[in-house]
């Protein structure tokens, strides 16, 4: 579809205070600077046909985008493992005043349990007479700085000079109140990220993708992955436990990350379809904003080698200079979900991911979902903060008043979402 943008859309809020280069590269805030750009067609097959059924999307488009985004944008990852294992820790304890049942399981992700290893902190509501549809939070803190419950086991997390240290200090980040999914017939569960690789440039060396390099391989390949595949990729086990827990319905797990991790969870909804539900908090650039605007963060700011490089793959960095050449934008990832039920959360004054990004990009996507008879977002007119009128469709819109991130507000928000179509 063709969008041309010229002139001024309605301002999000002032931006004049904000800094006009990131990493040596302007940051462009002003919609009329928005240069005119072409989308690519997502129903538009690579030979030329048309795409005018779900299962045409599903058997010819969809594995056609994949591939584009996989081998581009953040780079091919490895089967699951075969000696994967899962050893409870704590099961069957009561906690939040005997509320929930609290688990805590360890995923080894090889036979050689000395390193490659994640922890899970599951709780499942202790009147469920079933198994129950869950929560799942992947989170940049260790699980005990997520969860209000002495009794979880103290985590270690990554420090900024590459080593990892016992998280026994509170977080910048707040604790979620996982009480209310519980009282509301959820279950919760969370995982630390860095315990699938860390968060910095050098982290493979410690990370699961170390595993995988062919012997006397230094440098990846510019297709394969980078650390968000290979978070996707620790997610994916998660779900391998979740499948074995006769607690869980698997069937009915909804993900969800912020920033990064945003980005995360909707690559992770994109390749793996057991995930029901993906909730994107502030996917931004790389996510669900599309990259073609030129607003807030772009490809070069991700791209820079001092930042974010490798978190993708290869040839999605050396893309920066000729966004306009590539095959898909952020509406071609939204689009992945579909038909499943996909959130995306941001922020009113989050200019740096690019709030208005995400809804045009929602509002590019709806024509897949409407393949399947779903609805998406029905504007591009941006609601006021906590406006749920774009809330309640498979392709789902929220913002919250605030910046990037989540707020306690949101979780209410996401319970009400679960609610419908979880």
């Amino acid at each position: 579809m063709f969008i041309f943008l010229l002139g001024s859309l309605t301002a999000l809020a002032q931006t004049e205070d904000l800094p006009k280069t990131v990493a040596g590269f302007p940051v462009n805030y002003d919609e009329k600077s928005i240069p005119a750009y072409t989308l690519p067609d997502l129903l538009l097959l690579k030979n030329g046909g048309i795409v005018n059924d779900s299962t045409t999307w599903k058997e010819k488009r969809r594995p056609e985008l994949l591939k584009e985004i996989e081998e581009i944008q953040f780079g091919k990852m490895p089967p699951p493992p075969s000696d994967i294992s899962f050893k409870i820790v704590d099961e069957g304890k009561t906690a939040f005043e005997g509320k929930a049942i609290r688990k805590q399981v360890t995923i080894y992700f090889t036979e050689d349990t000395t390193d490659h290893k994640m922890d899970l902190l599951l709780y499942i509501p202790a009147e469920a007479t079933g198994p129950v549809p869950l929560f799942f939070n992947v989170s940049f803190v260790a699980n005990s700085q997520v969860a209000d419950d002495p009794e979880v086991k103290v985590g270690k997390i990554w420090n900024r000079e590459g080593q990892k240290i016992l998280a026994d200090q509170p977080s910048r980040f707040p604790k979620i109140n996982i009480e209310q999914f519980v009282e509301a017939g959820f279950g919760f569960a969370t995982v630390y990220y860095g315990d699938i690789e860390p968060d910095f440039k050098d982290g493979i060396e410690y990370g699961i993708r170390s595993l995988y390099l062919e012997n006397g391989q230094s440098k990846l390949k510019p297709d394969e992955w980078g650390t968000i595949s290979a978070w996707a990729w620790g997610l994916s086990r998660a779900m391998d436990y979740f499948e074995k827990d006769t607690a869980i319905d698997a069937t009915r797990v909804a993900i969800h990350g912020v920033s990064r991790l945003g980005k995360t969870v909707l690559w992770t909804g994109a390749k793996d379809t057991r995930f029901k539900m993906v909730i994107a908090s502030c996917s931004g650039e790389g996510g669900a904003a599309l990259a073609r605007r030129d607003y807030g963060e772009n490809i070069k700011h991700l791209s820079d080698t001092s930042r974010y490089s490798y978190q993708f793959a290869a040839n999605y960095n050396s893309s920066s200079d000729h966004v306009d050449d590539l095959p898909y934008d952020a509406h071609s990832i939204v689009a992945l979900m579909a038909p499943r039920p996909l959130l995306l959360q941001t922020g009113n004054s989050d200019y740096w991911s690019d709030p208005k990004g995400e809804l045009l990009a929602a509002n590019e996507a709806k024509a897949v979902y409407e393949l399947f008879g779903e609805s998406g977002p029905s504007t591009i007119k941006m609601p006021a903060a906590g406006d749920t009128s774009l809330l309640f469709n498979k392709l789902g819109y929220f913002m919250h008043e605030g910046g990037h991130g989540t707020v306690p507000s949101d979780f209410p928000i996401f319970i009400s979402y679960m609610k419908k179509y979880l």
